[in-house]
């Protein structure tokens, strides 16, 4: 029998072994849904490969769908520490790998006076001066990891370079100190909300995942999850309305995460618990800004769903 525990380094993998977390995709359903996050077969299944293969996983979709909450359940049923690397327009090699303490530098030159530049190089170009950010951060910890670089599509293209580096062998050159190499693999996962596309040698680095707004089934499944207090009336009027916003052309669908806190709005207003309970237009036009944040979105569905606002 295979030890699935044991690191071992794939065909083709550069940089350190992998240390297998799960033991097949029953196991990631299973360990997931025990976080409250509830996977379907194709998630599950990408999860066990990019796990067991040690490859970073792209995941797509729209926003909030659940991939970063992937990232956390994942952290939380491997018992990793998630280092997130959050993009956005203009970051670059300094907040994304690591940069120098040069307030710390100046002082220790100044306090140890007069010295020979290469001893003093040597003294402020060394780990205590250095400010790791996400990504050398993630790669230093010999504890699980999960290293999750969010919305990375929102980032430059120069940036992209930077990820194919750093995610083809786990390793980092600092001019001044050498080669940073990581002793145990993290988990890797890029989400992105497909605002632009990504060049395709990242996208060979990478396994990919396309997560869509769940079936009403599954999110009615998530919604019992998440927020079980609530009445069968209730989350199935919710559902229906969930999917009539979801079918208009909006700014922004309500995602997931909003169909959880309209639940718990509910619950708030004592509405929710009622056994027989249902969403009138009072209740909807109150609570219509829960799932809705753009003014034209509003607008819209109050016109869809013959609202008076």
């Amino acid at each position: 029998m295979t030890d699935t525990s044991a690191p071992t380094t794939p065909p083709g993998l550069g940089g350190p072994a992998v240390s297998p977390v799960f033991t097949d995709t029953d196991d990631v359903r299973t360990r997931l849904a025990a976080t409250g996050y509830l996977a379907d077969t194709a998630t599950a299944t990408a999860v066990f490969l990019a796990d067991r293969l040690g490859k970073p996983l792209l995941v797509e979709g729209p926003a909030g769908v659940g991939k970063t909450e992937l990232a956390r359940a994942i952290s939380q049923t491997s018992a990793a520490e998630l280092v997130r690397l959050q993009c956005y327009e203009g970051i670059d090699e300094a907040r994304a790998l690591y940069e120098w303490n040069h307030a710390k530098q100046i002082l220790h030159i100044q306090s140890t006076g007069q010295r020979g530049w290469d001893e003093t190089k040597a003294d402020i170009f060394s780990a205590e001066f250095l400010l790791p950010r996400p990504l050398l951060r993630a790669i230093s910890r010999t504890d699980p990891t999960v290293l999750l670089i969010d919305e990375v599509d929102k980032a430059d293209v120069d940036v992209e370079g930077l990820l194919l580096e750093v995610l083809s062998d786990f390793a980092v050159t600092i001019p001044e100190m050498g080669t940073v190499a990581a002793v145990r693999r993290p988990i890797v996962l890029l989400t992105s909300n497909a605002t632009r596309e990504l060049s395709e040698a990242l996208k060979r680095r990478c396994l990919y995942l396309y997560i869509d707004f769940p079936d009403p089934a599954r999110e009615r499944e998530i919604l019992a999850s998440r927020v079980p207090a609530l009445s069968d009336s209730i989350a199935r009027e919710m559902i229906r309305v969930i999917g009539v916003l979801r079918s208009l052309d909006l700014r922004k669908k309500p995602s997931v995460a909003e169909t959880i806190d309209w639940g718990n709005t509910l619950l708030a207003l004592g509405i929710g618990e009622k056994p027989r309970g249902r969403l009138d237009d009072e209740i909807l036009s109150r609570t219509l800004g829960v799932v809705l944040k753009h003014r034209p979105d509003l607008k819209a569905a109050a016109a869809e769903l013959k609202l008076d606002r």
